[in-house]
C-alpha cells in the first residue's frame, strides 16, 4: 500500500540557543521544491517549506530580504474529522505542546 502524505504540519523556529520559538501551521500545496519533495505554506504564503517523506525540512524564500532559518523542526499534525475544526495542534504521537 502506497505512504499517505500529510497534508499539515507545525513548523517550529528556534533562536541560536533555542530558548525563543515561533510555531507556524502550514498545508500542502500543489509546488514541488527544488530537492523533488512537496511544498507546504502557511495561509499567507509568507512561510513556505519543503518537506521530506523523513520530516526534514528546507525553509525556501518567499521574496526578498529574508534571512535563512537556522533551526526549524516539522512536526505532524492529524487532519481534521470530516465537517470537523483541526485538532488544535495535537500531534500523530497525541503530545501537545504546553505554554
Amino acid at each position: 500500500m502506497g505512504q499517505v502524505s500529510t497534508p499539515r504540519y507545525e513548523l517550529v523556529f528556534s533562536d541560536a540557543v533555542g530558548s525563543a520559538r515561533d510555531v507556524v501551521v502550514v498545508e500542502r500545496t500543489s509546488a514541488t521544491g527544488p530537492g523533488g519533495h512537496p511544498v507546504y505554506a502557511d495561509p499567507t504564503g509568507i512561510i513556505r517549506a519543503e518537506i521530506s517523506d523523513r520530516d526534514e525540512v528546507r525553509v525556501l524564500a518567499s521574496g526578498g530580504h529574508q534571512e535563512p532559518a537556522h533551526s526549524v523542526v516539522a512536526r505532524r499534525l492529524r487532519e481534521a474529522p470530516e465537517g470537523g475544526t483541526p485538532d488544535g495542534g495535537a500531534r500523530d504521537d497525541g503530545s501537545r505542546d504546553v505554554a
